[in-house]
């Protein structure tokens, strides 16, 4: 495969175009953030990296809190409009017809049509040119009933996430293969019907020449002996 070289960039996808909900319940706002990740697992801890200009900047600096919404294929026209709009001329929530819900252990909104939602809080703030870096703990996780079976077991193939890659959108395509399968020792084919049966060994009466080498049956007692025959 021939290549040819750009300059740096950064050219990464696909990435989750997530929904960032923040302010209060009373002033709930939310914008567009596809630069966030996952930094850590214990404590799960995760980023997100946002302007300075933005608005959604000074209320997130301001209380220290914000909310992770993951975004599905029927919130892609929502996901771009709070992208491109601010928070300081419209209320998006209802530009957008979503349901602001109180969160659990922070105060700033849930968007509800999202199927998971991660509560955060900022520990660390780290300028980096044009983006700022909010390093923040997931205090909480809001999942939807709809994506758990009986067991209670995720199935976040369900939720019909979105994803962007170089200014485009897409939904997920088919499944690939699982966390370590190409690692995982192959299971033998299934049987198919019922275990076959062990041969029956019929029982047969010995040979004349095993007979010859054993000598005559042992006599039963009080049987008398055999005359020899006259030649």
């Amino acid at each position: 495969m021939s290549k040819i070289t750009w300059k740096g960039s950064v050219l990464l996808g696909p990435i989750p175009p997530v929904l960032v909900s923040c302010g209060t319940p009373e002033a709930p706002n939310v914008f567009t953030v596809a630069w966030a990740g996952i930094v850590n697992t214990h404590p799960p801890r995760v980023s997100i990296a946002v302007r300075p200009s933005r608005h959604s900047y000074g209320l997130i600096q301001q209380s220290g809190e914000f909310v992770i919404n993951l975004p599905t294929t029927a919130l892609a026209r929502a996901v771009d409009w709070c992208g491109v709009k601010s928070g300081r001329d419209v209320n998006k929530f209802e530009a957008m017809g979503l349901t602001a819900l109180p969160a659990s252990q922070v105060g700033c909104p849930l968007v509800g049509e999202s199927p998971v939602n991660l509560e955060c809080k900022v520990f660390q703030q780290i300028p980096l040119g044009t983006h700022d870096l909010f390093l923040a703990d997931v205090v909480a996780v809001n999942v939807s009933e709809e994506l758990l079976d009986a067991a209670g077991k995720l199935h976040l193939e369900r939720a019909g996430l979105l994803a962007y890659a170089h200014g485009q959108y897409y939904s997920l395509g088919e499944e690939m293969g699982t966390f370590g399968w190409s690692v995982r020792k192959k299971q033998p084919p299934a049987r198919k019907g019922p275990a076959p049966k062990k041969p029956a060994f019929a029982k047969t009466a010995p040979h004349k020449s095993d007979r010859a080498k054993r000598g005559p049956a042992p006599k039963k007692a009080g049987q008398a002996p055999r005359r020899p025959k006259k030649k």
